[in-house]
């Protein structure tokens, strides 16, 4: 109470003072209005309570590029070195596939058999849990041991998602860098670097699930039998083997008790040196020991690679930190780049890490992006409400509404767990968000002058209070209404699932917040600001303009009032024109993220050995450095990597190309679609290499989500994989005859060289030989026989027997000598046939079926007509019995989303209808009202039709965030109209009631459709996400303040003047 007093300076019964003057509150809000005129200290201190909340929430709130949309899928790795792609599939994919059947929410699943690798991903139903999920994979895991080859065990690729990859570094050598003894460091050196010293510290940093490394060798002791000296002393390799096996282990051998001591006894035996390998007895001939050095060569040695990495030509260690599902991609990436800088101390001298991507660069850009549109949005629109008050303590009192429902959303994301990105920030429109707010101030003002006026004199305290509660009183229902419009509009949006739920729940669930923000502060703290801080003299003096406009506006409402019949004719053709149009306008899911980066898929033919990949891949970087100064940095992976998140044949490289600021380039205003274009053309002239484009993010989604990595896939099932080739290729040949086809492939199954030890087993038989034995001795001399690991500390390297690698050619592989149990000695080829076969290179399956598939991008049209073409020309396809076909790719999401729609949309309009008839209680006038609708659309089709951007899910939004507000600008017109008609006749009450809200509708409509023109033209990282849903907003609300201010106001008065002459009519 004394606060009030000394702020005023009155008798101390002012108090009393206000409460006899304000009239009586009816219902909850005006209760709340009124609480807050009385008491508007507090508001301003809850205001200030409200500010702390929402800075709190900010700091906690995790801040993403874009959503991750991955679904929830585990993926399960094996790796069986030696088998070829069919017995993977024969023996491995297939009993854990059959296994998997049948799993509680299971979706799907997709396996991958390659050469000495099989992956199986399954797929759960969205919302289950990751933990949950592979607790069940595990306990099936168990149970399909038993059908697996022995020494196989299959293992579940980390806890990650498509978004994962959040960081990727190189590590290398200083050009002069030594080791301590001298020698220049090599691949191997930087891989052990890597494996034994940066991998184990990054590992522990929080969020990350997986340091995953590719490229250089693993240092491997290699012990190299020399066959021919074997063979003389008769040694069996077995025995070799055995004895190295046998000779590499430390025993525990429990403990003696002595004089009261307690001694542990321990008997050492492993290898820890080269020197320890050559000294061990393999036998005893004539009583001589026959030491390992006597009939092999040992040496360090490196494996069998199966992939390797490229950076900027030439070969490199990458090194990738893969994210926790659910962790928020920027810290995890700033606390990696920390770490990073940290383990830089502790590597020797001359070894250097370099980041070559870190996901915080496109984040920070992305946001960039989206502060730059809320910001400029929020200046236009106070730009806006000062020159239309007049008023400049109005114009803030509502321009405050902004940052304090920004705050309110803030700590609302941050309690959700809702990550701010693109997509969640996409939808928030000031001017939306404001309307409110606008319309009380706006109310206020007029009221405060015309009583002023009406005095001739400056207000006392109480009158003031009064008048703007009575203000905000006959303001408030229709806006309440109103924004509850705008609400129940987004919540279809909650109807969505799959991928298009979790790119929009944020969006709707942001601009859900804001507007409940908004909705408070308009019933507390609006109403308290201006009874507190609009005192003095409030000028209404409409500005020379806005008279200006409203005469035009009289004058303009009359002739429309004459022709009523034409304009009513024009407003239904144009509804009509724009329905035709709407056929017209192509369809796409989401509109790209532009990332910044390229993503290039590099393929050779299957043939390509490992090596030969590489040196074609460092041939390429080179060149395309050299001819593209707008290229900052190359890197590759070719192969797969140890931890096969991402399975790759040695034949495809995947690069990332990271390109300088635009303001580097060599010609700033080239787009990157022409870049692309020009690097396409480039790389087309390079001989054996086929390369498909993409971004870094989006090629790792598109892969996980549907298997394909492209927009359109055409899948064939079936059993026989030459019949599925065959119609593989001829539907490719079908599709790449429809218009807007680029890199039409299909997927490489066949065409790996094989040399094939075929087996006579009567001949071996003969011998005295088993096949196993055989089998057993080619695995050895050319695969390598793992006999053990060589520890050293926390190092682990293996320990191997195999032929060098001169001996490792089809050659000599035919005169492989076999003993034989009598002691005689026969050739592999006296038993066996070893020719060169070409076999399967890839087996893929979906669902338990084997699959081959053609896969497509489009480019120069929308995805929604290339794809109803494309099924049409198959629809046409002959299939043998037993194949059928099937489409994946970026279009499931958009029939999906497509199917949502036309379920939510007339759902959401329903819901509009049944709030007007809430307030209205009459039909045909909620019916008027409701009209803005369809031409809120117009303009947004319309808008869209000029820009030739396609409708996709995001323009979907901005058509669902127009509707309630075209709803909103009728509402309030018919609303005072109705209250005038309590004093004056139709004629008078509609115009006057038109004219008086002119200015509130303009305002609005200006509000919210400048608070999107900065994402409507903006062109950093992402605004092509916010493009439509901006463009549709502008356009519509043009189309709908023309309906409310011309449309509206003459139907009103032709309905009701028809009334009144038929009530005269009656007797």
């Amino acid at each position: 109470m004394s606060i009030n007093d000394s702020l005023d300076n009155t008798s101390p019964n002012s108090k009393l003072d206000v409460d006899s003057t304000l009239p009586k509150p009816e219902g909850l809000f005006d209760r709340l209005i009124q609480f807050s005129i009385k008491n508007a200290i507090w508001v301003m201190l809850f205001i200030v309570a409200w500010i702390g909340v929402g800075i709190y929430g900010y700091q906690k709130l995790p801040i993403d590029a874009v959503p991750d949309i991955t679904n929830t899928q585990v993926q399960i790795n094996t790796q069986a070195t030696g088998f070829t792609s069919l017995e993977v599939e024969q023996r491995i994919t297939y009993p854990i596939e059959n296994a998997m059947a049948g799993l509680p929410k299971l979706e799907q699943t997709r396996s991958i058999s390659r050469y000495g690798l099989s992956q199986v991903t399954i797929i759960f139903k969205d919302g289950t849990d990751i933990y949950w999920a592979r607790q069940q994979i595990n306990q099936r895991l168990q149970e399909a041991q038993a059908e697996l080859p022995e020494s196989i065990a299959p293992t579940m690729s980390p806890v990650s998602t498509g978004l994962g990859e959040i960081y990727q570094w190189v590590i290398k050598a200083e050009p002069n860098a030594k080791k301590p003894d001298g020698t220049p460091y090599t691949a191997m050196d930087l891989r052990e670097i890597q494996d034994w010293i940066v991998r184990p510290q990054l590992q522990r940093v929080a969020g990350v699930a997986e340091v995953n490394s590719i490229g250089g060798f693993n240092k491997t002791y290699v012990v190299t039998p020399d066959l021919n000296r074997l063979q003389q002393l008769q040694i069996p390799l077995s025995d070799l083997q055995t004895a190295l096996t046998e000779n590499n282990e430390n025993r525990g051998a429990g403990f003696i008790e002595t004089n009261g001591q307690q001694l542990t006894v321990r008997v050492p035996g492993t290898l820890n040196s080269v020197e320890d390998i050559q000294n061990v007895t393999v036998s005893n001939k004539n009583g001589y020991p026959i030491r390992v050095a006597d009939v092999a060569i040992v040496s360090i040695g490196h494996d069998l690679r199966t992939g390797g990495a490229t950076y900027n030509g030439e070969e490199t260690v990458l090194g990738i930190a893969m994210m926790m599902m659910g962790e928020n991609s920027r810290t995890v990436a700033k606390a990696v780049d920390a770490k990073v800088k940290e383990v830089q101390q502790s590597l020797p001298k001359g070894i250097v890490i370099e980041t070559v991507y870190d996901r915080t660069d496109l984040v920070e850009r992305a946001i960039a992006t989206v502060q730059k549109n809320l910001i400029e949005g929020a200046i236009l629109v106070i730009v806006i409400l000062f020159l239309f008050l007049g008023n400049f303590r109005a114009a803030l009192i509502v321009a405050c509404v902004i940052p304090l429902s920004m705050l309110f959303t803030l700590a609302g994301m941050a309690e959700q767990q809702i990550s701010a990105n693109l997509m969640s920030l996409g939808a928030l429109d000031f001017g939306i968000i404001v309307d409110g707010a606008v319309v009380i101030v706006e109310n206020c003002i007029r009221r405060l002058a015309e009583a002023q006026h009406a005095k001739g004199r400056l207000l006392n305290r109480s009158e003031r209070f009064k008048e703007v509660f009575l203000a905000a009183k006959q303001a408030r229902r229709p806006l309440i209404f109103g924004q509850l419009i705008i609400l129940v509009v987004y919540l279809p949006i909650f109807a969505l699932s799959g991928v298009e739920a979790k790119l929009f729940h944020p969006m709707a669930m942001t601009v859900v917040l804001a507007l409940v923000g908004a909705i408070i502060l308009s019933v507390t703290f609006v109403p308290a600001a201006v009874a507190l801080f609009v005192n003095g003299e409030v000028k209404e003096t409409e500005s020379r303009w806005m008279l200006w406009l409203k005469q035009k506006y009289e004058a303009l409402l009359n002739i429309a009032y004459e022709f009523k019949m034409f304009v009513v004719t024009i407003a239904l053709c144009i509804l009509f024109i724009t329905g035709v149009l709407a056929t017209q306008i192509g369809s796409e899911f989401a509109p790209q993220l532009s990332e910044g980066d390229f993503a290039v898929q590099q393929m050779r033919s299957p043939s390509t050995g490992l090596e030969q990949s590489l040196r074609m891949q460092e041939n390429t970087e080179k060149l395309l450095l050299k001819e593209f100064p707008e290229i900052k940095a190359i890197f590759a992976r070719t192969g797969t990597a140890e931890v096969a998140t991402d399975v790759m044949p040695p034949n495809i490289s995947d690069a990332v190309l990271l390109l300088k600021p635009r303001d580097q380039w060599k010609n700033p205003k080239e787009t990157l679609d022409e870049l692309r274009q020009r690097m396409i053309a480039f790389l087309a002239t390079l001989p054996g290499n086929n390369s498909e484009f993409s971004q870094p993010i989006e090629l790792r989604f598109n892969e996980l989500i549907s298997g394909v990595r492209s927009d359109v896939g055409v899948k064939i099932f079936g059993d026989d994989m030459e019949v599925l080739n065959q119609q593989a290729n001829l539907i490719a040949q079908k599709i790449q005859a429809i218009s807007g086809a680029t890199a039409v492939n299909v997927e490489q199954t066949s065409g790996l060289p094989l040399l094939n030890v075929e087996v006579n087993k009567a001949a071996a038989a003969q011998y005295g030989l088993s096949v196993k034995a055989i089998q057993d001795l080619v695995a050895t001399s050319v695969g390598g026989q793992n006999v053990g690991q060589i520890l050293q500390g926390d190092r682990r390297f293996d320990f191997v027997i195999r032929l060098d690698d001169a001996q490792r050619t089809p050659e000599h592989l035919a005169t492989l000598p076999i003993q034989i149990p009598n002691g005689g000695l026969i050739q592999l080829q006296d038993v066996a046939k070893v020719e060169n076969i070409l076999g399967i290179n890839q087996v893929s399956r979906e669902d338990g079926k084997r699959r081959v598939i053609v896969t497509a991008n489009v480019e120069g049209r929308d995805l929604g007509s290339f794809v109803t073409e494309l099924q049409s020309t198959l629809s046409k396809q002959e299939m043998p019995s037993g194949y059928w076909l099937d489409y994946g790719g970026q279009f499931e999401n958009l029939t999906s989303a497509k199917a949502r729609m036309q379920l939510v949309v007339p759902l959401a309009l329903i819901t509009i209808f049944i709030l007007l008839m809430a307030v209205f209680h009459n039909v045909k006038e909620s019916l008027l009202v409701f009209t803005g609708v369809p031409f809120a659309l117009c303009g947004g089709l319309i808008a869209l039709w000029l820009r030739d951007i396609p409708l996709s899910m995001s323009a979907g939004i901005g058509f669902i965030a127009l509707s309630g507000v075209a709803v909103l600008n009728g509402l309030v017109m018919l609303t005072f109209i109705k209250e005038l008609r309590q004093q004056f006749d139709v004629v008078q009450a509609t115009w006057q009631g038109a004219i008086l809200r002119l200015r509130p509708v303009l305002m609005t409509a200006c509000v919210a459709s400048l608070g999107f023109i900065p994402m409507a033209l903006a062109t950093g990282t992402g605004a092509e996400v916010q493009r439509p849903l901006a463009t549709v907003v502008i356009g519509g609300i043009v189309s709908s303040t023309l309906l409310t201010l011309l449309i509206l106001p003459v139907i009103y008065r032709w309905m009701n003047e028809r009334k009144e002459k038929l009530d005269l009519l009656k007797p």
